[in-house]
């Protein structure tokens, strides 16, 4: 099991401040899983790893197999949470530098939808034109601008190049059960089709089709993510103590130092393969807890990269900040460092060592200098980047992020806030009835 450590807290709140919590992050525990909470109706995330049928999972592997067998190339529309979750996943559990290789045992997945770019869509085109491509479109309404605009180009371009029929062969549809333009349409062409469950909202869906189709197809194991997130939902039931709880634990740790007056968490990495979890973590808290003039301001930063960039900052910076760090214990590879006989750039004191033990004493010595400099520090670790771990830690974010909603005052599965941009673009492009 993943492991939290939040003994780093304590030289700038007590252990008594964080367990003066306890009480209250039972109670928000409690009410997800009564279901008596603001958002209620946004709660099927909650036991999806427990509740997901064997054929539920053997039809997404089944449509995975049939893009697989017909596109070198499948490209995944989606914006926000239809689209970070299997990004992070993926960068996470994939050869760095797999698309660069001449063979490919899967296709190659690439993204689309995920902002308005004239540049990237029409690179994106030229990249694809002649190729074997096929397209996942992720949206619950089909409306939402950016990824509809990118469905309507990606299709009349595969349309067009291999025509209509076959086109259907390599189009999947991710999307409401009865409603929306996108069902319409998936109906109507007879497109392979799954259902985004109308009571989880995007940034938690990374276990529905919407994450498990895309990572299925680039041959990710997904019954391990299913499984490694089954574990963690056990691991934090309401009926867990908080002394065992880590969902729990975190939720009050962040809240504790909130009140504090640390207003930023930097969720900060040691692994390169980690960046998009960070990408996935700052939508899922800050579509979540910035309401109502609160909550924490998430960041996100990759270290070592970042400590010659941010690190100035981050150690003598105003401090209203906290670091949670996610640490990987075994690397899936081995490297030493080389002897040199010139030892023209110093570095014999270090031959002989693996190169994960360089970085694990830059990672200890950056959690000192930080605690040194008046930074509180939260470690997650994981034994090892696998799809188990990686459903583990997906799960006890999401679980952590419902009770310290709950325990901030505010509805953690809605985001009234993301409206007003849109309605203000709609007016400016001049929409009918805007």
């Amino acid at each position: 099991m993943i492991h939290l450590d939040i003994t780093k807290i304590f030289n700038t709140v007590s252990k008594e401040q964080v367990y003066a919590l306890e009480a209250n992050a039972r109670k928000c525990n409690a009410m997800l899983h009564h279901k008596n909470g603001a958002g209620n109706n946004y709660l099927g995330w909650l036991q999806l790893p427990s509740s997901i049928a064997t054929a539920h999972l053997t039809a997404i592997e089944d449509t995975a197999a049939a893009l697989r067998d017909k596109c070198d190339i499948v490209v995944v529309i989606g914006i926000g949470g239809s689209y970070l979750g299997t990004k992070a996943v993926l960068e996470a559990l994939n050869d760095s530098f797999d698309w660069l290789q001449d063979e490919h045992k899967n296709p190659i997945i690439v993204y689309a939808g995920h902002h308005i770019g004239e540049d990237y869509l029409f690179e994106l085109s030229r990249l694809l034109k002649g190729k074997k491509f096929g397209i996942i479109n992720i949206s619950k309404s089909g409306t939402t601008t950016e990824p509809a605009l990118a469905f309507r180009m990606l299709k009349n371009q595969l349309e067009k190049e291999i025509g209509k029929e076959n086109a259907k062969q390599r189009i999947v549809a991710i999307t409401d059960k009865t409603h929306g333009d996108l069902r319409t349409l998936a109906t109507n062409e007879g497109y392979q089709t799954f259902v985004i469950p109308e009571d989880i909202g995007g940034r938690f869906s990374v276990l529905t089709p919407v994450g498990l189709l895309p990572l299925a197809v680039a041959g990710i194991d997904i019954r391990e993510l299913v499984n490694g997130a089954g574990m963690m939902e056990n691991a934090t039931g309401q009926a867990i103590p908080f002394a065992d709880n880590i969902a729990a634990q975190y939720a009050a740790a962040r809240n504790a130092l909130y009140a504090n007056g640390k207003k930023i968490e930097i969720l900060a990495n040691f692994n390169a393969k980690l960046h998009y979890i960070g990408e996935w973590w700052k939508q899922l808290y800050g579509e979540s807890e910035g309401k109502e003039n609160k909550g924490i301001f998430p960041a996100s930063v990759d270290f070592t990269t970042d400590l010659h960039s941010m690190g100035q900052w981050i150690q003598e910076g105003e401090r209203t900040i906290f670091e949670t760090f996610i640490s990987v214990e075994k690397p899936d590879h081995e490297m030493f460092v080389p002897f040199d006989k010139a030892d023209f750039d110093g570095l014999n004191y270090l031959a002989g060592k693996r190169v994960d033990e360089v970085n694990k004493m830059a990672e200890l010595g950056t959690q000192m200098a930080h605690i040194d400099g008046g930074v509180p520090n939260i470690k997650i670790t994981l034994p090892q980047l696998n799809a188990y771990y990686i459903g583990q830690l997906l799960y006890f974010f999401e679980k952590s992020c419902g009770i310290s909603g709950y325990m901030l005052g505010v509805n953690p599965f809605n985001q009234p806030g993301v409206e007003v941009y849109k309605k203000n673009m709609f007016a400016l492009l001049k929409k009918p009835g805007y």
